[in-house]
C-alpha cells in the first residue's frame, strides 16, 4: 500500500474490514501501529499523534508505516474502531430488542458504554467528521443501538434519528471531556484552579440578578452531572414519543377484528393474518370490478 492512496476513502474500506495488511516486514503489522498509534493518544492527545512519533515508538522509520496505512486520517479511523471492538464496549454477538429490560434500559447502557469509552480514550470524541468510514464494530454498535428501538412503533426514519440523537449525545459531552482534558494537559492547571482564581470576573457580575441569586442559593455549589442529566432528559423526550406512536398503532385486524401482533419495526400491521389480507384483496377486487361494470 502506498502513500499516494491517503485520500482514497476506499482504502479505508480495505483496511478497517480486514481486506489485508500489504507485505508486513518482519516485527511490523497493522495491529502493532494501530495499537502503538492509541497508546501514544492516550498520554499525548490527538495534538501528539503523528506517523513520525508512532514510527519511533515501534523503532523503525516513518515510511515503513506508510506499506501499511496510507496516512494518518486511515489511522485514526483504525484506531477508533480498534478501542471500540475492545471488550465490553460492544454487545454480544446476536443481541437483539427481544432481550430483558426494554428498549430504554437497552439504549442507556449503550450511552453509557459509549461515555465510559470515551472517558478511557478522550481522543475518541475527537476523531469526527461526516465523511469517516466506519469499521466492523462501529457498524456492529450501530446495529444493536438500532436494535433496542425496533418493536417501538417508531417509524424506520425514527429510530435512526432516536439513535443518532443518542450518539451525538455522547460524542457532545465526550468532545467537552476531552477539550478540558486537553488543556489541563497543555496548561497544567486543573479545570478546577482555572476557574477559582477568576475573582476579578465574579466581582463583575452582581449586576446579573438572576446570576446572581442562582449563586447565592448555591446552584453552583453542587451542580448536575451534565452527562446524567442531559441522558436522563434525552431518554424522557425519546419516551414520550414511543409512547405517542404506542397509543396511535391500530391493533385490531381490519378483515375480522381480532388482535394483530405488533410489526417489529416499520409500518403497523393491518390484518392479523395472511388469510385476511388475502380476503380483503379480493374484496377490493371484486368491489373494483363491481363499479366498472355498473358503469
Amino acid at each position: 500500500m502506498t502513500r499516494g492512496g491517503a485520500d482514497n476513502p476506499d482504502d479505508g474500506v480495505e483496511l478497517l474490514w480486514g481486506d489485508g495488511d500489504g507485505e508486513p516486514r518482519p516485527g511490523l503489522s497493522l495491529g502493532r501501529i494501530v495499537q502503538a498509534a492509541i497508546e501514544l493518544a492516550d498520554a499525548d492527545g490527538l495534538e501528539g499523534l503523528s506517523m513520525r512519533k508512532v514510527a519511533e515508538r515501534l523503532g523503525f522509520t516513518t515510511m515503513s508505516l506508510y506499506r501499511h496505512v496510507p496516512g494518518r486520517d486511515h489511522l485514526l479511523d483504525l484506531m477508533r474502531d480498534a478501542v471500540i471492538g475492545l471488550p465490553g464496549t460492544i454487545p454480544p454477538e446476536g443481541a437483539r430488542a427481544g432481550e430483558a429490560g426494554g428498549w430504554r434500559a437497552r439504549l442507556e447502557a449503550c450511552a453509557r458504554e459509549g461515555w465510559e469509552l470515551r472517558k478511557r480514550h478522550p481522543w475518541v470524541a475527537e476523531v469526527r467528521g461526516t465523511r469517516r468510514v466506519p469499521g466492523p464494530n462501529a457498524v456492529a454498535h450501530y446495529e444493536y443501538m438500532l436494535s433496542a428501538v425496533s418493536g417501538t412503533g417508531l417509524t424506520p426514519a425514527e429510530m435512526i434519528a432516536v439513535v443518532g440523537l443518542v450518539a451525538r449525545f455522547v460524542d457532545s459531552e465526550a468532545v467537552r471531556l476531552a477539550e478540558v482534558a486537553r488543556t489541563e494537559r497543555l496548561s497544567g492547571v486543573s479545570e478546577e484552579e482555572w476557574w477559582g482564581a477568576r475573582d476579578t470576573l465574579y466581582a463583575r457580575l452582581d449586576r446579573y440578578p438572576t446570576l446572581t441569586h442562582l449563586w447565592e442559593a448555591g446552584g453552583y455549589d453542587e451542580p448536575e452531572d451534565p452527562f446524567e442529566f442531559g441522558l436522563r432528559r434525552v431518554l424522557d423526550g425519546i419516551e414520550v414519543l414511543v409512547q405517542e406512536r404506542d397509543e396511535t398503532r391500530d391493533e385490531s385486524c381490519q378483515m375480522c377484528g381480532a388482535p394483530v401482533e405488533r410489526a417489529a419495526s416499520g409500518r403497523p400491521r393491518a390484518y392479523c393474518s395472511r388469510a385476511c389480507q388475502q380476503r380483503a384483496y379480493r374484496e377490493r377486487r371484486s368491489g373494483v370490478t363491481r363499479g366498472r361494470e355498473r358503469s
